[in-house]
Formats: structure tokens, C-alpha cells, sequence
């Protein structure tokens, strides 16, 4: 199990909520379809404003995201100025790195005042305890990338991806990123049980050493919501390519929604 760290405990004005949300994958699988996305993204945030207390983004915002040091991808105007206008309405926002945007440094907190995320993380929230984070990597399987994401992580192979031309290596990174998505896309996304969700499994085992109302996490790509215990339960959030779900936790529930512009 990751050892994860622990965020100041929240406490939730009346009629305020806090929305969850991830595995936005703008950038893919081209222009045309990441703005169309990326419009409703726009909306869904607007729509959070007058009740928002908080929103954490749990990961895989981009489908690929690499920070030189002076210089980001380009586009997704949109999506960051919906946030610059959710900061300056004194929303609460909170940026998980995924395994799709995992090189995010420090752009997103200098520039817009954003916390960035690395592991996952406990908050209390009133009287529930909530768990959370993108999901990559956790629990038992999957070890070619847990390698690769050490690997990818590491500040060697940082500094030494920095070291190509941008638009070379935002071409390369964008490929295997697509590449990446496509062949997860060829598997089967329905849920088989809870022996084959290795996000569950993790749960499991978080639980067993501290409990935790809400687990909450991205990644799957599969709206779920599963008991853990008897007074705990996990909820995958989905994503945006198809389903544009997310989660919203008015104080006492967390419960799943889908946006419809």
C-alpha cells in the first residue's frame, strides 16, 4: 500500500458541495472532438459555481501533459480559464497528476494557485473521511507500468526528456499517449467483479488499517460504486470521453451524476 498524505480537514458551509471529477483526456483523440469536450467541460464548471465549495480534478485531465521550463502544450484555453474563474470565486480547487498527465511541475501552481497533487490522499470532510486520488498503479497487477511510471517519474528521465525540442517531444508523447489509450480502449471496460478491480483492492486493504466513508477515484474509465465495508464504499467517477460523469458530496452522501449540457 502507498502511504498517502493527509489534507486539512474540510468544513462544509450549508448549501455548498464539493465535485469530483477526472479522465478528461482533452487533446484526444483530435481537435475537433477534445474542444467539443472541452466546451461541456466549460459548462459542467460554470454550473458548479454558485454551490461549489470545492472541486478536485482527480487526474488525466490532459492527454498528455508536459511542462519545460518554459514552455506547455499548447490550447485548452477554455478549460483554463474556467478555473481561473472558479479561483477568483473563491472555489476551492485541487489537481491530481494521472498517468496520462503525470508531468505536471509547477505551472498550474504558480500560474493559477492550484494545489498539485502527486499520491493519494485522505481529507475529512465534516464527519465522513474521504479517500482519493487518480487510481494509476494501485493495487496488486499492472506491473510493467508501476515500472515505467518509476521510470517516468524519476528526475533523470525528466530532465532528459527536457532535453528534446518541444514540438518533438510533445509529437512523441502525444503518440504514445494515444497509442497508450487505444490499447486500453481494446479491453473490457465492464465491470467482471470486484477480484479483477484492482482499485477495489486497494480500498480493501486502506480499510483494513484506517477507515474511510468515500474512496474516490478515476482512471477506470467505468462509472462504479462498490461497498467496501458495511459503512464504506468506493466510487469511480467514469470519464468524459463518452459518459461525462462525476461525483458531488453535498455533506451528507456522495452520489454519481451525469452532466447533460
Amino acid at each position: 500500500m502507498q502511504n498517502s498524505e493527509q489534507l486539512p480537514d474540510i468544513h462544509l458551509p450549508p448549501h455548498k458541495k464539493i465535485y469530483f471529477a477526472s479522465d478528461f483526456h482533452l487533446g484526444s483523440p483530435n481537435f475537433k472532438q477534445s474542444r467539443e469536450r472541452e466546451v461541456a467541460i466549460k459548462q459542467w464548471l460554470d454550473s458548479t459555481i454558485d454551490d461549489a465549495y470545492a472541486v478536485f480534478l482527480l487526474g488525466d485531465l490532459f492527454d498528455f501533459w508536459f511542462e519545460y521550463r518554459r514552455v506547455v502544450p499548447k490550447g485548452f484555453l477554455y478549460f483554463q480559464s474556467r478555473l481561473v474563474k472558479l479561483v477568483e470565486n473563491d472555489v476551492k480547487l485541487f489537481i491530481f497528476t494521472g498517468n496520462h498527465d503525470l508531468w505536471m511541475f509547477n505551472y498550474f501552481e504558480q500560474e493559477l494557485g492550484i494545489p498539485v497533487i502527486r499520491q493519494p490522499v485522505s481529507v475529512k470532510v465534516d464527519q465522513h473521511y474521504i479517500h482519493l486520488g487518480h487510481g494509476d498503479g494501485l493495487g496488486p497487477g499492472d506491473r510493467t507500468y508501476k515500472v515505467l511510471k518509476k521510470i517516468f517519474t524519476s528526475p533523470i528521465g525528466q530532465q532528459l526528456f527536457s532535453l528534446i525540442h518541444p514540438d518533438l517531444g510533445i509529437f512523441l508523447a502525444d503518440a504514445w499517449s494515444r497509442n497508450s489509450r487505444e490499447s486500453n480502449e481494446k479491453k473490457d471496460e465492464s465491470f467482471r467483479g470486484k477480484e479483477y478491480e484492482w482499485i477495489y483492492q486497494y480500498c480493501v486493504e486502506v480499510e483494513s488499517q484506517r477507515h474511510h466513508d468515500y474512496y474516490v477515484f478515476g482512471h477506470r474509465h467505468l462509472p462504479l460504486e462498490i461497498p467496501v465495508t458495511e459503512n464504506s464504499r468506493y466510487y469511480n467517477l467514469g470519464e468524459w470521453i463518452t459518459e461525462r460523469t462525476y461525483g458531488v458530496y453535498d455533506g451528507q452522501s456522495f452520489k454519481l451524476h451525469k452532466f447533460t449540457s
